[in-house]
């Protein structure tokens, strides 16, 4: 297989921490230049100090709030200017707060759209004239196996995550002509900070210790443990690459057998 991204420039969002920077990593090993996106300067600065260059790429850090527009149109503008075309985007952004889907708030409900749908559209409509000139585009967007099985105690992230998929699906239908992919990877429960709040507030509202907890999650995977970051990036790195080229409009599970839903 050709996993070659030597030349490739990709944009990775949430890249300080966890599965965004897991995917850093793998995009960067396989030789593409990285953009790591996030707010927190000096993690992004540590990553980026950190990471392969196999055939010489340039890394660059890019620390931008991504409600603040204008922040980061400009930031982009930046990067684009030291290190080419973006080609590669890699939409990651953190869940939002647990909690059943009735009793959340509207303003819960719009500040999840805003994170997730609205940052992705303006993501999009800076790269995919930069994917067009350069010839090649991969859109990965980092969603939640809740598009396939909604997972309890998380409604406003199993309504959201939904929303982020048609999104991706339709998205994918009018950029095909274009030869531009786009594609949705589904987590299973990774060992990240996010699954460490929710074994906690598990633990809290239910009385068990965090190892019952733990137990009684990893005995629904059958393969028996949770995801590390890097297995994700690994699909992520894939479905960047050219070999994934007629892969378009799916969603990958990466859950360890959890999910039994056959669509």
């Amino acid at each position: 297989m050709n996993l070659d991204l030597t030349g490739k420039v990709a944009l990775v969002c949430g890249a300080s921490k966890g599965i965004g920077r897991a995917s850093a990593i793998e995009l960067a090993t396989n030789g593409a230049s990285v953009v790591a996106l996030a707010r927190s300067t000096d993690a992004l600065r540590e990553l980026v100090m950190g990471l392969p260059r196999p055939t010489g790429a340039q890394h660059q850090a890019l620390a931008v709030d991504l409600s603040n527009e204008i922040e980061y149109l400009q930031g982009v503008h930046n990067v684009v200017e030291i290190v080419g075309p973006i080609s590669i985007l890699v939409n990651n952004t953190a869940g939002p707060a647990a909690g059943p889907l009735r009793g959340s708030t509207v303003a819960a409900l719009a500040e999840a759209f805003e994170n997730h749908i609205l940052v992705a559209h303006r993501m999009i409509s800076v790269v995919i004239p930069m994917m067009e000139q350069t010839g090649y585009g991969r859109i990965i967007n980092i969603v939640s196996t809740s598009v396939k099985q909604p997972i309890e105690g998380l409604g406003v992230s199993n309504t959201i995550r939904g929303a982020m998929s048609s999104w991706s699906k339709t998205l994918a239908t009018e950029l095909g002509p274009l030869g531009i992919t786009v594609n949705n990877v589904l987590p299973g429960a990774t060992q990240t900070e996010r699954l460490e709040s929710i074994i906690d507030r598990n633990a809290s509202t239910t009385g068990r210790s965090r190892d019952e907890v733990i137990r009684g999650m990893t005995h629904e995977i059958p393969l028996g443990r949770f995801a590390l970051p890097e297995e994700i990036a690994n699909v992520v790195a894939f479905l960047a690459s050219p070999a994934a080229a007629y892969i378009t409009g799916t969603s990958v599970l990466v859950d360890g057998g959890r999910t039994r839903a056959l669509s």
